[in-house]
Protein backbone atom coordinates (compact mmCIF):
# COMPACT_ATOMS: atom_id res chain seq x y z
CA UNK A 1 0.00 0.00 0.00
CA UNK A 2 1.14 3.54 -1.13
CA UNK A 3 1.15 6.59 1.36
CA UNK A 4 -0.93 8.29 -0.68
CA UNK A 5 -3.66 5.01 -0.60
CA UNK A 6 -3.21 4.89 3.25
CA UNK A 7 -4.46 8.53 3.50
CA UNK A 8 -7.13 8.48 1.09
CA UNK A 9 -8.43 5.41 2.85
CA UNK A 10 -8.44 7.37 6.11
CA UNK A 11 -10.63 10.51 4.96
CA UNK A 12 -12.89 7.91 3.28
CA UNK A 13 -13.87 7.15 6.57
CA UNK A 14 -15.48 10.39 6.93
CA UNK A 15 -14.99 12.88 9.51
CA UNK A 16 -15.76 11.88 13.08
CA UNK A 17 -18.61 14.43 13.75
CA UNK A 18 -20.05 13.32 10.27
CA UNK A 19 -20.86 10.00 11.99
CA UNK A 20 -23.79 9.14 15.27
CA UNK A 21 -22.75 9.93 18.49
CA UNK A 22 -23.23 5.92 19.30
CA UNK A 23 -20.51 5.91 16.76
CA UNK A 24 -18.18 8.06 17.61
CA UNK A 25 -18.49 8.07 21.50
CA UNK A 26 -17.62 4.34 22.89
CA UNK A 27 -14.97 3.83 24.35
CA UNK A 28 -15.04 0.32 24.69
CA UNK A 29 -14.53 -0.37 20.83
CA UNK A 30 -11.48 1.75 21.12
CA UNK A 31 -11.03 -0.85 23.94
CA UNK A 32 -11.46 -3.79 22.20
CA UNK A 33 -9.04 -2.65 19.22
CA UNK A 34 -6.06 -1.77 21.69
CA UNK A 35 -6.39 -5.12 23.18
CA UNK A 36 -6.18 -6.46 20.15
CA UNK A 37 -2.79 -4.63 19.37
CA UNK A 38 -1.21 -5.70 22.66
CA UNK A 39 -2.38 -2.26 24.35
CA UNK A 40 0.46 0.34 23.36
CA UNK A 41 -1.18 2.75 25.44
CA UNK A 42 0.15 0.83 28.20
CA UNK A 43 3.90 1.00 27.51
CA UNK A 44 4.48 4.97 27.57
CA UNK A 45 3.67 7.83 30.42
CA UNK A 46 1.47 10.66 29.02
CA UNK A 47 -0.48 13.62 29.79
CA UNK A 48 -3.88 13.92 28.88
CA UNK A 49 -5.06 17.73 27.70
CA UNK A 50 -8.81 18.37 27.76
CA UNK A 51 -10.87 22.19 27.53
CA UNK A 52 -12.31 23.96 24.22
CA UNK A 53 -9.57 26.46 23.78
CA UNK A 54 -5.47 26.32 24.27
CA UNK A 55 -5.17 22.47 24.36
CA UNK A 56 -2.69 22.66 21.53
CA UNK A 57 -1.08 25.50 22.48
CA UNK A 58 -0.45 23.92 25.87
CA UNK A 59 -0.01 20.31 24.87
CA UNK A 60 2.95 22.12 22.09
CA UNK A 61 4.42 24.28 25.24
CA UNK A 62 4.82 21.19 27.12
CA UNK A 63 6.09 18.88 24.73
CA UNK A 64 8.97 21.35 23.82
CA UNK A 65 9.48 21.63 27.58
CA UNK A 66 9.99 17.93 27.49
CA UNK A 67 12.12 18.15 24.70
CA UNK A 68 14.67 20.89 25.65
CA UNK A 69 14.77 18.76 29.10
CA UNK A 70 16.71 15.75 27.11
CA UNK A 71 13.79 13.55 27.14
CA UNK A 72 11.84 11.91 23.99
CA UNK A 73 8.57 13.77 24.14
CA UNK A 74 5.55 12.43 22.07
CA UNK A 75 2.90 14.68 20.61
CA UNK A 76 -0.28 13.78 19.26
CA UNK A 77 -2.99 16.80 18.20
CA UNK A 78 -5.37 17.48 16.28
CA UNK A 79 -6.59 18.65 13.82
CA UNK A 80 -3.91 19.10 11.25
CA UNK A 81 -3.14 22.18 9.25
CA UNK A 82 -1.23 20.45 6.04
CA UNK A 83 -0.76 17.42 6.66
CA UNK A 84 -2.80 14.61 8.45
CA UNK A 85 1.65 13.33 9.48
CA UNK A 86 1.62 16.57 11.95
CA UNK A 87 -0.66 14.71 14.56
CA UNK A 88 1.90 12.72 15.48
CA UNK A 89 5.08 13.75 16.56
CA UNK A 90 8.47 12.44 18.00
CA UNK A 91 10.76 15.36 19.09
CA UNK A 92 8.91 18.24 16.55
CA UNK A 93 9.25 15.42 14.15
CA UNK A 94 6.05 14.47 12.23
CA UNK A 95 5.52 10.76 11.78
CA UNK A 96 7.61 9.57 8.66
CA UNK A 97 5.51 8.69 5.37
CA UNK A 98 6.58 5.35 5.32
CA UNK A 99 5.57 4.43 9.16
CA UNK A 100 2.48 6.09 8.75
CA UNK A 101 1.50 4.19 6.29
CA UNK A 102 3.12 0.76 8.07
CA UNK A 103 0.71 2.04 11.18
CA UNK A 104 -2.37 2.26 8.91
CA UNK A 105 -1.98 -1.11 7.56
CA UNK A 106 -1.17 -3.06 11.10
CA UNK A 107 -4.47 -0.76 12.52
CA UNK A 108 -6.38 -1.13 9.34
CA UNK A 109 -5.88 -5.13 8.99
CA UNK A 110 -6.76 -5.17 12.79
CA UNK A 111 -9.97 -3.61 12.87
CA UNK A 112 -11.05 -5.59 9.81
CA UNK A 113 -10.41 -8.85 11.53
CA UNK A 114 -12.39 -7.82 14.51
CA UNK A 115 -15.39 -6.50 12.70
CA UNK A 116 -15.38 -9.77 10.70
CA UNK A 117 -15.38 -11.90 13.58
CA UNK A 118 -18.26 -9.76 15.41
CA UNK A 119 -15.52 -8.44 18.36
CA UNK A 120 -16.51 -4.60 16.96
CA UNK A 121 -19.67 -3.76 15.41
CA UNK A 122 -18.49 -1.53 12.90
CA UNK A 123 -14.98 -0.25 11.11
CA UNK A 124 -13.10 2.22 13.66
CA UNK A 125 -13.86 5.92 12.89
CA UNK A 126 -11.69 8.19 11.66
CA UNK A 127 -10.21 9.79 14.55
CA UNK A 128 -10.45 6.65 16.38
CA UNK A 129 -7.78 5.21 14.01
CA UNK A 130 -5.54 7.98 14.16
CA UNK A 131 -5.35 7.88 17.71
CA UNK A 132 -4.58 3.70 17.63
CA UNK A 133 -1.97 4.50 14.87
CA UNK A 134 -0.14 7.19 16.60
CA UNK A 135 -0.40 4.80 20.24
CA UNK A 136 1.29 1.96 18.24
CA UNK A 137 3.97 4.73 17.03
CA UNK A 138 5.20 5.87 20.60
CA UNK A 139 4.64 1.80 21.73
CA UNK A 140 7.77 1.41 19.61
CA UNK A 141 9.68 4.67 19.50
CA UNK A 142 9.03 4.65 23.41
CA UNK A 143 9.11 7.96 24.71
CA UNK A 144 9.97 9.06 27.86
CA UNK A 145 6.52 11.09 27.73
CA UNK A 146 3.55 11.25 25.44
CA UNK A 147 1.62 14.71 25.36
CA UNK A 148 -2.05 14.13 24.45
CA UNK A 149 -4.48 16.67 22.96
CA UNK A 150 -7.66 15.16 23.63
CA UNK A 151 -10.01 15.63 20.44
CA UNK A 152 -13.52 16.51 21.58
CA UNK A 153 -14.90 16.44 25.04
CA UNK A 154 -13.14 14.24 27.02
CA UNK A 155 -15.12 11.74 28.87
CA UNK A 156 -15.96 9.32 25.67
CA UNK A 157 -12.62 10.66 23.49
CA UNK A 158 -10.60 7.79 21.73
CA UNK A 159 -7.99 9.45 24.07
CA UNK A 160 -8.97 9.04 27.46
CA UNK A 161 -8.25 5.12 27.42
CA UNK A 162 -4.83 5.95 28.80
CA UNK A 163 -3.73 6.23 32.40
CA UNK A 164 -2.24 9.24 32.65
CA UNK A 165 0.39 10.51 34.85
CA UNK A 166 -1.19 14.29 34.40
CA UNK A 167 -4.52 15.36 33.55
CA UNK A 168 -5.00 19.12 32.23
CA UNK A 169 -7.50 21.39 31.43
CA UNK A 170 -7.91 24.46 29.39
CA UNK A 171 -10.37 27.19 29.41
CA UNK A 172 -13.95 25.74 28.87
CA UNK A 173 -16.29 27.70 26.40
CA UNK A 174 -19.26 26.79 24.57
CA UNK A 175 -18.23 24.78 21.84
CA UNK A 176 -19.41 21.72 19.79
CA UNK A 177 -22.95 21.68 21.98
CA UNK A 178 -24.79 19.22 19.68
CA UNK A 179 -22.39 16.55 21.03
CA UNK A 180 -20.97 18.00 24.42
CA UNK A 181 -23.95 19.67 25.53
CA UNK A 182 -25.49 23.33 25.51
CA UNK A 183 -24.04 24.68 29.10
CA UNK A 184 -20.84 25.30 30.35
CA UNK A 185 -21.67 22.97 32.51
CA UNK A 186 -22.52 19.81 30.53
CA UNK A 187 -19.32 20.66 28.36
CA UNK A 188 -17.20 20.54 31.43
CA UNK A 189 -18.22 17.25 32.39
CA UNK A 190 -17.45 16.17 29.55
CA UNK A 191 -13.51 17.54 29.92
CA UNK A 192 -13.61 16.33 33.95
CA UNK A 193 -13.96 12.92 32.59
CA UNK A 194 -10.06 12.58 31.92
CA UNK A 195 -9.38 12.99 35.54
CA UNK A 196 -8.41 9.95 37.90
CA UNK A 197 -9.80 8.56 40.57
CA UNK A 198 -6.94 9.25 42.97
CA UNK A 199 -4.98 11.42 39.90
CA UNK A 200 -3.42 14.81 39.12
CA UNK A 201 -5.12 17.48 37.56
CA UNK A 202 -3.84 20.76 36.61
CA UNK A 203 -5.92 23.39 35.91
CA UNK A 204 -6.79 27.13 36.35
CA UNK A 205 -10.28 28.98 37.42
CA UNK A 206 -12.85 28.99 34.84
CA UNK A 207 -16.45 30.52 34.53
CA UNK A 208 -18.35 29.37 37.79
CA UNK A 209 -20.60 26.45 36.24
CA UNK A 210 -17.12 24.66 34.92
CA UNK A 211 -15.54 25.71 38.34
CA UNK A 212 -18.07 23.78 40.25
CA UNK A 213 -18.32 20.68 38.02
CA UNK A 214 -14.11 20.27 38.11
CA UNK A 215 -13.87 21.20 41.72
CA UNK A 216 -17.09 18.16 42.57
CA UNK A 217 -15.32 15.94 40.07
CA UNK A 218 -12.09 16.31 42.30
CA UNK A 219 -13.57 15.69 44.96
CA UNK A 220 -16.11 12.78 44.31
CA UNK A 221 -12.96 10.97 42.80
CA UNK A 222 -10.21 11.63 45.65
CA UNK A 223 -8.26 13.20 42.84
CA UNK A 224 -5.45 15.98 43.73
CA UNK A 225 -5.78 19.56 42.34
CA UNK A 226 -2.74 21.63 41.27
CA UNK A 227 -3.40 25.37 40.64
CA UNK A 228 -1.65 26.89 37.89
CA UNK A 229 -2.12 30.46 39.24
CA UNK A 230 1.18 31.27 40.78
CA UNK A 231 2.52 30.47 37.06
CA UNK A 232 0.13 33.72 35.47
CA UNK A 233 1.72 36.64 35.13
CA UNK A 234 -0.38 39.38 36.63
CA UNK A 235 -1.53 41.60 34.00
CA UNK A 236 -4.28 44.65 33.16
CA UNK A 237 -7.06 44.63 31.16
CA UNK A 238 -6.16 45.57 27.86
CA UNK A 239 -2.26 45.53 29.04
CA UNK A 240 0.41 44.66 26.71
CA UNK A 241 2.79 45.04 28.86
CA UNK A 242 4.54 41.24 27.92
CA UNK A 243 4.35 41.79 24.27
CA UNK A 244 8.15 42.54 22.83
CA UNK A 245 9.93 42.75 19.68
CA UNK A 246 11.03 39.14 18.32
CA UNK A 247 14.51 40.52 17.19
CA UNK A 248 15.82 44.20 16.45
CA UNK A 249 15.53 43.14 12.75
CA UNK A 250 11.61 41.86 12.89
CA UNK A 251 10.33 44.55 14.78
CA UNK A 252 6.63 43.90 13.78
CA UNK A 253 7.00 40.54 15.23
CA UNK A 254 6.08 40.10 18.72
CA UNK A 255 6.90 37.61 21.87
CA UNK A 256 5.60 37.80 25.13
CA UNK A 257 8.36 37.99 27.97
CA UNK A 258 8.25 38.02 31.44
CA UNK A 259 10.00 36.59 34.65
CA UNK A 260 8.72 33.92 36.33
CA UNK A 261 9.58 31.89 39.06
CA UNK A 262 9.92 28.21 38.38
CA UNK A 263 10.75 25.19 40.67
CA UNK A 264 13.00 27.93 42.88
CA UNK A 265 14.57 29.61 40.62
CA UNK A 266 13.58 33.12 38.47
CA UNK A 267 13.48 32.22 34.73
CA UNK A 268 12.46 34.18 31.65
CA UNK A 269 9.65 33.21 29.92
CA UNK A 270 9.92 34.01 26.42
CA UNK A 271 7.11 32.62 24.21
CA UNK A 272 6.29 33.12 20.60
CA UNK A 273 3.06 32.44 21.42
CA UNK A 274 1.17 36.01 22.26
CA UNK A 275 -2.09 37.06 23.30
CA UNK A 276 -3.48 37.38 27.00
CA UNK A 277 -5.15 34.12 26.48
CA UNK A 278 -2.29 32.32 25.89
CA UNK A 279 -0.25 33.19 29.52
CA UNK A 280 -2.73 30.77 31.22
CA UNK A 281 -2.03 28.36 28.38
CA UNK A 282 1.97 28.47 29.53
CA UNK A 283 1.08 28.54 33.07
CA UNK A 284 -0.78 25.53 32.85
CA UNK A 285 2.59 24.09 30.62
CA UNK A 286 4.76 24.81 33.35
CA UNK A 287 2.46 23.39 35.89
CA UNK A 288 2.41 20.46 34.05
CA UNK A 289 6.16 20.15 33.86
CA UNK A 290 6.41 21.25 37.43
CA UNK A 291 4.39 18.31 38.30
CA UNK A 292 6.13 15.69 36.20
CA UNK A 293 9.60 16.93 37.72
CA UNK A 294 7.76 16.50 41.19
CA UNK A 295 6.96 12.47 40.06
CA UNK A 296 10.60 11.96 39.01
CA UNK A 297 11.72 13.58 35.78
CA UNK A 298 14.47 15.52 37.33
CA UNK A 299 15.67 16.07 34.14
CA UNK A 300 13.07 19.17 33.99
CA UNK A 301 15.19 21.96 35.59
CA UNK A 302 13.89 25.82 35.38
CA UNK A 303 16.43 26.66 32.53
CA UNK A 304 15.06 23.72 30.23
CA UNK A 305 11.44 25.15 31.03
CA UNK A 306 13.14 28.76 30.23
CA UNK A 307 14.14 27.19 26.80
CA UNK A 308 11.22 24.55 25.98
CA UNK A 309 9.01 27.66 26.27
CA UNK A 310 11.20 29.94 24.36
CA UNK A 311 11.57 27.25 21.13
CA UNK A 312 8.05 26.14 21.10
CA UNK A 313 6.63 25.91 17.75
CA UNK A 314 2.82 25.82 17.42
CA UNK A 315 2.10 26.99 13.73
CA UNK A 316 -1.34 29.08 12.92
CA UNK A 317 -1.54 30.49 16.04
CA UNK A 318 -1.45 34.27 16.00
CA UNK A 319 1.87 33.59 13.54
CA UNK A 320 2.81 36.69 11.75
CA UNK A 321 4.74 36.44 8.60
CA UNK A 322 6.90 39.58 7.82
CA UNK A 323 6.19 41.55 4.39
CA UNK A 324 9.05 40.71 1.86
CA UNK A 325 8.64 43.91 0.53
CA UNK A 326 6.41 42.29 -2.40
CA UNK A 327 2.95 41.64 -0.20
CA UNK A 328 1.83 42.59 2.89
CA UNK A 329 2.53 41.21 6.51
CA UNK A 330 0.65 38.35 7.09
CA UNK A 331 -1.39 37.43 10.70
CA UNK A 332 -2.48 33.69 10.82
CA UNK A 333 -4.64 32.32 13.20
CA UNK A 334 -7.18 29.22 13.89
CA UNK A 335 -10.21 31.51 15.61
CA UNK A 336 -12.50 28.85 15.31
CA UNK A 337 -15.59 29.77 17.88
CA UNK A 338 -16.32 32.96 19.96
CA UNK A 339 -13.74 32.55 22.52
CA UNK A 340 -10.92 31.81 20.19
CA UNK A 341 -12.16 34.79 18.16
CA UNK A 342 -12.08 37.27 21.15
CA UNK A 343 -8.52 36.05 21.83
CA UNK A 344 -7.64 37.30 18.50
CA UNK A 345 -9.48 40.54 18.70
CA UNK A 346 -7.76 41.59 21.86
CA UNK A 347 -4.12 40.06 20.95
CA UNK A 348 -4.20 42.39 17.71
CA UNK A 349 -5.67 45.24 19.33
CA UNK A 350 -2.68 45.23 21.69
CA UNK A 351 0.20 43.91 19.26
CA UNK A 352 -0.97 47.02 16.19
CA UNK A 353 -3.14 49.02 17.67
CA UNK A 354 -4.68 50.95 14.89
CA UNK A 355 -3.29 49.72 12.29
CA UNK A 356 -5.68 49.26 9.15
CA UNK A 357 -6.66 45.41 8.71
CA UNK A 358 -7.71 43.49 5.93
CA UNK A 359 -8.96 40.05 6.56
CA UNK A 360 -9.22 36.51 5.05
CA UNK A 361 -12.25 34.86 6.98
CA UNK A 362 -13.62 31.08 6.67
CA UNK A 363 -15.08 28.68 8.64
CA UNK A 364 -17.01 25.38 9.06
CA UNK A 365 -20.87 25.43 8.92
CA UNK A 366 -21.15 24.06 12.35
CA UNK A 367 -19.59 26.72 14.41
CA UNK A 368 -21.22 29.73 15.50
CA UNK A 369 -20.93 31.79 12.39
CA UNK A 370 -22.95 34.94 13.36
CA UNK A 371 -21.67 35.30 16.55
CA UNK A 372 -17.78 35.49 15.63
CA UNK A 373 -18.31 37.45 12.78
CA UNK A 374 -19.67 39.43 15.09
CA UNK A 375 -16.32 39.71 16.87
CA UNK A 376 -14.35 39.63 14.14
CA UNK A 377 -15.18 41.72 11.29
CA UNK A 378 -15.60 45.11 13.22
CA UNK A 379 -11.86 45.30 13.73
CA UNK A 380 -10.91 44.85 10.01
CA UNK A 381 -11.63 47.81 7.29
CA UNK A 382 -12.15 45.17 4.71
CA UNK A 383 -13.37 41.56 5.02
CA UNK A 384 -12.84 39.00 2.06
CA UNK A 385 -14.84 35.85 2.60
CA UNK A 386 -13.97 32.43 1.67
CA UNK A 387 -14.64 29.19 1.24
CA UNK A 388 -11.75 26.22 2.30
CA UNK A 389 -11.68 22.72 0.02
CA UNK A 390 -13.36 20.67 2.97
CA UNK A 391 -17.06 19.41 2.76
CA UNK A 392 -17.68 20.87 6.46
CA UNK A 393 -16.74 24.52 5.21
CA UNK A 394 -19.62 27.03 5.17
CA UNK A 395 -19.81 29.23 1.88
CA UNK A 396 -19.89 32.26 0.81
CA UNK A 397 -23.33 33.11 0.54
CA UNK A 398 -23.82 31.32 4.22
CA UNK A 399 -21.25 33.07 5.71
CA UNK A 400 -22.58 36.33 4.14
CA UNK A 401 -26.11 36.13 5.72
CA UNK A 402 -24.69 34.90 9.30
CA UNK A 403 -22.20 38.05 9.27
CA UNK A 404 -25.36 40.13 7.80
CA UNK A 405 -26.15 42.32 11.10
CA UNK A 406 -22.35 43.55 10.44
CA UNK A 407 -21.66 46.41 8.87
CA UNK A 408 -18.32 47.23 6.97
CA UNK A 409 -17.23 46.38 3.46
CA UNK A 410 -17.34 42.72 2.82
CA UNK A 411 -16.39 40.92 -0.29
CA UNK A 412 -16.46 37.20 -1.63
CA UNK A 413 -13.27 34.93 -3.20
CA UNK A 414 -13.94 31.80 -4.59
CA UNK A 415 -11.27 30.24 -2.82
CA UNK A 416 -8.27 31.06 -0.44
CA UNK A 417 -5.64 31.14 -3.25
CA UNK A 418 -7.96 33.80 -4.81
CA UNK A 419 -8.90 35.38 -1.37
CA UNK A 420 -4.83 35.92 -0.78
CA UNK A 421 -4.53 37.67 -3.85
CA UNK A 422 -7.50 40.39 -3.66
CA UNK A 423 -6.23 40.91 -0.30
CA UNK A 424 -2.75 41.21 -1.13
CA UNK A 425 -3.46 43.69 -3.20
CA UNK A 426 -5.50 46.17 -1.62
CA UNK A 427 -3.36 45.78 1.65
CA UNK A 428 -0.61 46.58 -0.15
CA UNK A 429 3.34 46.26 0.75
CA UNK A 430 2.99 48.23 4.16
CA UNK A 431 -0.57 46.77 5.06
CA UNK A 432 -1.38 43.49 7.25
CA UNK A 433 -3.86 40.72 6.45
CA UNK A 434 -5.67 38.81 8.81
CA UNK A 435 -6.00 35.11 7.46
CA UNK A 436 -8.50 33.44 10.39
CA UNK A 437 -11.46 31.35 11.09
CA UNK A 438 -11.33 27.64 10.59
CA UNK A 439 -8.01 25.72 10.92
CA UNK A 440 -8.03 24.41 7.00
CA UNK A 441 -8.21 28.30 5.73
CA UNK A 442 -4.84 29.14 7.94
CA UNK A 443 -3.76 25.97 6.71
CA UNK A 444 -4.46 26.10 2.85
CA UNK A 445 -2.91 29.60 3.10
CA UNK A 446 -0.28 28.62 4.70
CA UNK A 447 0.40 25.94 1.37
CA UNK A 448 0.04 29.10 -1.01
CA UNK A 449 2.06 30.74 0.63
CA UNK A 450 4.78 28.64 1.05
CA UNK A 451 4.88 29.31 4.93
CA UNK A 452 6.75 25.78 6.59
CA UNK A 453 4.57 24.05 8.96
Amino acid sequence: MSYETAVAQMYALGHELAQTPSHKFDLAHMRVLLTALGHPEKSFASVLIAGTNGKGSTAATLASILQASGLKSALYTSPHLVHINERIRVNGQSIGDDDFTLLHDVVGRTAERLVTEGDLPWHPSFFEMLTAMAFEHFARVRPDVAVLEVGMGGRLDATNVVEPRVSVITDIALDHEKYLGGTIGEIAREKAGIIRSGGVVVTLPQLPEANDVIGNTILDLGARAVNAVPYVPPVSPGSSQYLVPSSPKNPTRVRQRYPLEVLGETILVESPLVGRHQLRNIALAIAAADELHNQGFAQITPKAIERGIRETRWPGRFQVVPSDGRRPEFVLDVAHNPAGAWALRSTLSAAYEDRPITMVFGVLRDKAVAEITEILFPVAELVIVTHANNPRSASVEEIRQAAARVAGDVQVAADVSSALVKASKIAGPAGLVVVTGSIYIVGEAMQQMGVSI
